[in-house]
């Protein structure tokens, strides 16, 4: 795996995680009350069957207001590619959605480093700066400002985590800014999926498989990587139902390459539920 290749993969499970975890469907109650106080995950991440890393995220609810962290450690060819990152998010929870405030990443890596800030209003984006900024390039399609309103960041999708209307939470679409790339992630159902459990829960030992089409809008270069993304049909989240929580989590997330298989997988998943009960799903 080249160091070029592997430095497109926090990107891409960033992107594919936050569809696993996206706003529940048109209809459906979206309530600070809904939500558990607190969420904490543990995910392994392979690449062609090789242990490379991890993804952490937390989500607290105070009230009506959230906070949201999450880390990555990448670490590949011997530890000649080496990538960190670290995000945060607030915001409060509506009725129809969650609503970001505030949003940060940065990231370090063995060649660069940099940051991305933005704030919302009611509307959408009212700030963002990134370093190193995006290159101009004569190929790069540019931002406008309707690509900014109605948008969630990273992390306030991966908050959304709700039941959907239906049987299934694989039907949706989600609107995500960056801080450099406007896109949405299209889910449709796939399969089902049976999961082992380390230890027994009582939750459904099963997981709804979606297939996840990236869709570039704004922000990006149509060149070969974008294109070969955008046509990647094999990229799939899997969501497993927690109904003691009314949650359904990201399981696992699969994003094949020409170079491999990239695989995020839940090891510990532990919700403090409303009542301040505690379950933990052990993969």
């Amino acid at each position: 795996m080249a160091p070029a290749r592997s430095s497109r993969l926090p990107r891409l499970l960033a992107l594919v995680l936050a569809a696993g975890a996206a706003p529940a469907a048109a209809g459906t109650a979206f309530a600070a009350e809904s939500f558990p106080p607190r969420v904490s995950a543990v995910y392994r991440i392979t690449f062609a069957g090789i242990d490379i890393g991890s993804f952490n995220f937390q989500s607290t609810l105070s009230g009506q207001g959230y906070t949201l962290q999450s880390s990555a450690e990448l670490s590949a060819l011997l530890g000649a590619f080496k990538w960190k990152g670290n995000s945060r998010s607030t915001g409060t929870v509506t009725e129809q959605a969650p609503k970001p405030a505030a949003y940060s990443f940065d990231y370090r890596s063995n060649s660069k480093e940099g940051h991305v800030k933005m704030a919302f209003n009611a509307a959408g984006v009212s700030f963002f700066n990134a370093v190193p900024p995006q290159d101009p390039h004569p190929m790069l399609v540019p931002l406008k400002e309707q690509h900014l309103k109605d948008v969630l960041d990273p992390l306030s999708a991966v908050m959304a985590l709700t039941r959907a209307q239906g049987a299934n939470p694989c039907g949706r679409r989600l609107a995500i800014f960056d801080g450099k790339q406007r896109f949405d992630l299209q889910m449709s159902f796939r399969r089902q999926q049976k999961i082992a459990e380390a230890r027994p829960t009582g939750q459904p030992g099963f997981a709804f498989v979606c297939h996840v089409r990236y869709v570039p809008l704004a922000g990006y270069k149509p060149n070969n990587e974008t294109k070969e993304m955008a046509a990647n049909s094999g990229i799939e989240i899997a969501l497993r139902p927690v109904p003691s929580a009314n949650l359904v989590v990201p399981y696992q997330v699969t994003i094949p390459t020409t170079m491999g298989t990239a695989v995020l997988t839940a090891q510990r998943i532990e919700i403090q539920t409303q009542n301040k009960g505690q379950i933990a799903l052990v993969h």
